[in-house]
């Protein structure tokens, strides 16, 4: 059986490096743990954290592809993060000119939760959570 311990990080490909940078720490408030240039790919590779927890790598690669979203693609849907108020979020993200699709309800949960995107148009979740445990 393999023995998996758990998410270690999602990597993250930005068309503008500074842009998304700026998103991703000022905006959603990661603290960056790392910054390299790579001068041989001509890419950068920044490492953030939330809460301590490394989370997510983000590179610059000299013009990137854009990602399909609309239609849907196979592969990564998009990634969610728990927020304790959805509605000062939401507040938050339109204070920063990050706009937010309808608040919508788990109709498994109960949980509130919405949609916004990445300057990239990744699609990102803020669903509101309580406690978060195991699945048993």
């Amino acid at each position: 059986m393999l023995n998996l311990q758990g998410l270690h990080h999602v990597a993250i490909i930005c068309a503008d490096y500074i842009r998304s940078k700026r998103f991703y720490t000022e905006v959603l408030g990661f603290a960056v743990l790392q910054e390299v240039y790579r001068a041989e790919r001509d890419s950068w590779k920044l490492d953030l954290a939330l809460n301590g927890q490394y989370l997510i790598e983000l590179f610059s690669f000299p013009g990137p592809p854009a990602r399909p979203s609309r239609p849907e693609a196979a592969g990564l849907r998009h990634l969610a993060f728990a927020v304790a108020d959805l509605d000062a979020a939401v507040q938050h993200l339109a204070r920063h000119g990050v706009g937010c699709e309808p608040v919508r309800t788990d109709e498994y949960t109960g949980r509130r939760f919405t949609f916004f995107f990445d300057p990239d148009q990744l699609p990102l979740e803020l669903y509101e959570a309580g406690p978060l445990t195991a699945v048993k």
